[in-house]
């Protein structure tokens, strides 16, 4: 391999950018980590390999927090995967659990958060916002399964409030993917595996126009190790067109997903201890749904402007059943919830160097603009699958505006602080279509400060300090309501914006082999969303309090192995509540992820994966708890010429622990009317193989 160096000018090779950067070996070594820029991971040129291991870049006189990073395609290529959710696994600190079949957006864990599925959790795709508002299922809902891991070029990851360019459901994290704009050569791959698991991916580009072409299909189908087959049917396809330079370019992407299940949601622990049903069996058969997403990004990079516009086409289904006959001793408790709509927005970006005295500043300006058009979202009772009776059925519109500016000035050669505030401002029409009472229009606005201060302690530490307040909005059915749907008793609404304020310190060190940070951090919320079960929802409760600490490390000892881990601790409580009720259900006290990457030469590669999340109070008083969860994956690669060949075991020691565990009240059939209160599991999936095999054209 040779060297490559350039000191003046940006450079795009395949997927790697660098400016005033140094590729050696398959390292990248900033001389000027202010502009180095990488944007990939590994690229094929005509005459060599590069590879960019994300977790390596240099992030000192870059980051303005110790929780910030990037993670390159390189990092995560060789990992095994049960669920395309798991890819936020990358984010250190970040869990990715499972509750109600493959096709549901995953529940989320971080900070001592249970995000639900994606509460507090911002996420993008190609600068697009994922995460849903006002959703039929739940507030934030952040559905990734129509990535196709493969062609993820690089994750960035932020946590805490304190960053200007994000808004909603940022409080706790940020991440943001990117796809590739082209594929060094077209690929087949075919997967096969335990439980009737079988996917096929086809991807490659050409040139077209003067611009870059790629197209790429992925199906998958699975049934699980549930007693009830989850029939799994997934497809996905993205066609994406890109020309010009990273300076001044554009894409176009259009993604689309469709995927039907069959679900075992979480069952009582009473009910395989007496063996009415195993560990993978369920109670209500009939539970499942189906997802249809259609998407069309595009982005426009001007010099020092950046422009991203994107329109959706969603339509949701999902057939739950927590409670069983709790509430409905002949019929059952069954339900579904829909969710149909169009979302349409877009961001600006401007970027605006200027020298004040001799001090340089930089600063950046900006706005974002979105409209939920929902044009159905419902909660209906259903019977064996099939709707029986509508509970609240609305139309809603929602909308948002915000604008912000960020300022870094440059104090000193190594002291830089960063200024920002942002300003959102949301409005909202209701028509509800069953309780007149319940429709309404109305509006919010939040204003946010923002503030960081990063010192160069040596040319390898940096010691952080941060400050910032953030929200996340909450559904505006909420904001409307009146009555209540099922009991016709009168409810309190609530507000549309709820605040989050923030503070972190933190260190980063970095070597070229090694880099490793610690920070710790507060963080206070307005109102908790928390699982509710008897109604499958999250509901708003008390204002929290939350302080911890995280520590990364990333460190490559020899050109053959790289080990990576991170850890996480955080108390957190309800605030201003009586004695005794002070802990916040499935608040998870600590998080392990760890693991080794070898390359063995001759083409031979493995990685060893380990992931813990420990045990969390599932009541207010503490008096019930979760119990811990450690799972370790494992898979080994094989190389030769255009053909890999992978061989991936998941739950490698075949733990029996949960995915998740709620405590609530439920009756099955011949119990007492006023239900039983249990803990509620849906087990992690049992040892299992997959085998693949890829070819490059």
């Amino acid at each position: 391999m040779r060297t490559l160096v350039d000191q003046g000018r940006r450079v795009r090779t395949g997927k790697l950018i660098l400016q005033a950067g140094l590729v050696t070996g398959t390292m990248i070594v900033a001389t000027n980590p202010v502009h180095a820029q990488i944007a990939g991971s590994e690229t094929t040129s005509s005459d060599r390999d590069i590879i960019v291991y994300g977790r390596a870049l240099a992030q000192i006189g870059i980051a303005t927090s110790g929780s910030q990073g990037v993670v390159g395609y390189k990092d995560f290529e060789d990992k095994p995967l049960s669920r395309v959710g798991e890819l936020v696994e990358n984010v250190p600190g970040v869990i990715a659990t499972q509750h109600s079949g493959t096709g549901k957006a995953n529940q989320y864990f971080l900070r001592g958060f249970n995000l639900d599925h994606g509460t507090d959790f911002a996420g993008f795709v190609d600068g697009a916002p994922v995460n849903f508002r006002t959703h039929g299922h739940g507030q934030g809902y952040l559905d990734l399964n129509f990535l196709i891991p493969e062609l993820v070029e690089r994750i960035d990851y932020r946590k805490g409030p304190y960053f200007a360019d994000v808004g909603d459901f940022s409080a706790a994290g940020t991440v943001k993917f990117t796809t590739v704009d082209r594929l060094a050569r077209p690929m087949v791959e075919v997967t096969g595996g335990s439980y009737g698991y079988y996917r096929a991916l086809a991807a490659g580009s050409s040139t077209l126009a003067g611009g870059d072409l790629l197209v790429a299909l992925d199906g998958t189908r699975s049934n699980g190790p549930w007693d009830l087959n989850e029939d799994l049917r997934k497809v996905n396809g993205l066609v994406k067109y890109s020309r010009g330079t990273v300076d001044h370019g554009w894409n176009l992407g259009l993604t689309g997903y469709h995927a039907t299940w069959n679900a075992t949601d979480q069952v009582p622990e009473r009910a395989i201890a007496s063996g009415l049903i195993g560990r993978f069996g369920n109670i209500d058969p009939a539970l499942g749904g189906r997802t249809i997403r259609i998407g069309l990004t595009g982005n426009a990079h001007l010099g020092a402007t950046d422009i991203n516009l994107y329109g959706l086409y969603y339509r949701f289904l999902l057939t739950s059943n927590f409670t069983y006959f709790l509430n409905d001793p002949v019929n059952g408790d069954e339900f579904q919830q829909r969710d149909q709509r169009g979302q349409f927005g877009g961001s600006i970006r401007h970027s605006i160097p200027v020298t004040i005295g001799a001090m340089p500043v930089a600063f950046t300006v900006g706005g974002e603009g979105r409209w939920d058009h929902i044009g159905k979202i419902g909660l209906y009772n259903s019977i064996a699958g099939r709707t029986s009776g509508t509970v609240r059925q609305d139309k809603v519109d929602e909308y948002s505006g915000a604008v912000y500016a960020e300022g870094t000035a440059s104090l000193t050669d190594r002291i830089r602080l960063t200024l920002g505030l942002r300003g959102d401002l949301y409005g909202y029409d209701v028509r509800a279509q069953t309780i007149a009472a319940n429709s309404g229009k109305g509006s919010d606005g939040i204003l946010s400060p923002k503030a960081a201060l990063a010192w160069r302690a040596t040319d390898h530490l940096e010691l952080y300090a941060n400050y910032g307040k953030a929200f996340h909005s909450n559904d505006v059915r909420g904001a409307s309501i009146r009555v209540d749907p099922v009991t016709g008793d009168p409810v309190d609404r609530v507000p549309v914006l709820v605040k989050a304020r923030g503070y972190e310190v933190g260190a980063r060190a970095e070597f070229r082999r090694f880099t490793v940070s610690l920070v710790g951090y507060h963080l206070s919320l307005g109102s908790e969303l928390v699982f509710v079960g008897d109604g499958g929802t999250t509901e708003p409760n008390d204002a929290t309090r939350r302080y911890g600490a995280e520590a990364t490390l990333f460190w490559r000892p020899t050109e053959w192995l790289t080990l990576d881990a991170s850890g996480a601790v955080t108390h957190a409580r309800f605030h201003d509540v009586a004695p005794g009720k002070t802990r916040i259900p499935n608040s998870v006290d600590e998080v392990v992820s760890a693991g080794a990457a070898l390359d063995l030469g001759h083409g031979v590669t493995g990685s060893l994966r380990v992931r813990h999340f420990g045990a969390a109070p599932l009541i207010e008083d503490g008096s019930v708890r979760s119990n811990p969860t450690t799972l370790v994956n494992l898979g080994t690669y094989y190389t030769a010429g255009r053909v890999k060949i992978g061989v991936d075991v998941l739950n490698l020691f075949d733990a029996r622990d949960a995915d998740i565990t709620y405590f609530y009240a439920s009756r099955l059939q011949g119990e007492p009317a006023g239900g039983v209160e249990d803990r509620h599991i849906h087990p992690v999936e049992p040892r299992q193989l997959r085998v693949s095999m890829r070819y490059s054209l």
